[in-house]
């Protein structure tokens, strides 16, 4: 049986599912943020050690303003909600991306949920904000240089947004079968899965299932 420690979400059509409503895009975004707590609560009880959420990309900022402040103004609402449950369920937070970016008080609120929860071991949470992975790699690159390494494999990795172990699976809902410039470089042996289902109707029991499959699976990585 394959070991799992990391788990990935691209959390796909929040928007058309508030539309499937009759409601709008935001209602959808509101309904994709109670299915990450779901997810979240779920990869506790399965044991996964690290799990990460693809929250808002680089191409991201092509949105309408509306819809971008929405978005940053959930963030804001759900950790000054939610933060002392986040220590309390011993629960890490980290984030890539560019933080420099995003306006200031999404910035405070998340690099203060970073240091109230880096001591927490139970369940790392790693958030993708502002993040593409394509300029992942270039600052890699630009950090060995600026220090006079050599380009390596092995460099690029340790110079990556965060120190974590690559992604088992991934999970896309949505029924869109690209990576969206997410985590091009971690995802080169990863299991993928691509689902039909909106992601605010993705449930516990479809990462369980995931989960069965994923360890049938006969993992290669080049090899026979």
């Amino acid at each position: 049986m394959n070991d799992l420690s990391h788990i990935a979400f691209i959390m796909d059509g929040n928007g058309r599912w508030g539309f499937k409503k009759k409601k709008s895009r935001n209602y959808g975004h509101l309904a994709g943020v109670k299915t990450v707590q779901k997810i979240v609560e779920a990869s506790i009880l399965f044991k996964i050690p690290v799990i990460s959420f693809y929250v808002f990309s680089t191409e991201n900022w092509k949105r309408p303003r509306s819809e971008i402040n929405y978005l940053f103004n959930l963030i804001n609402i759900y950790f000054k909600k939610e933060i002392n449950n986040i220590i309390k369920n011993n629960i890490k937070i980290v984030i890539s991306g560019n933080l420099r970016k995003l306006p200031l008080k999404i910035s405070k609120i998340l690099k203060t949920a970073i240091i109230k929860t880096k001591k927490n071991k139970k369940l790392t949470i790693n958030l993708a904000i502002n993040y593409g992975s394509k300029a992942e790699i270039v600052d890699s690159i630009k950090k060995i240089n600026s220090n006079s390494q050599k380009i390596t494999e092995e460099n690029i990795e340790k110079n990556l947004d965060s120190n974590l172990p690559f992604p088992d699976i991934l999970v896309r809902t949505g029924d869109q079968k690209r990576l969206s410039n997410f985590m091009l470089w971690q995802l080169a042996y990863t299991e993928i899965f691509f689902l039909k289902k909106l992601w605010p109707d993705f449930t516990k029991n479809d990462l369980k299932k995931i989960i069965n499959k994923y360890h049938k699976v006969k993992r290669n990585f080049g090899g026979i």
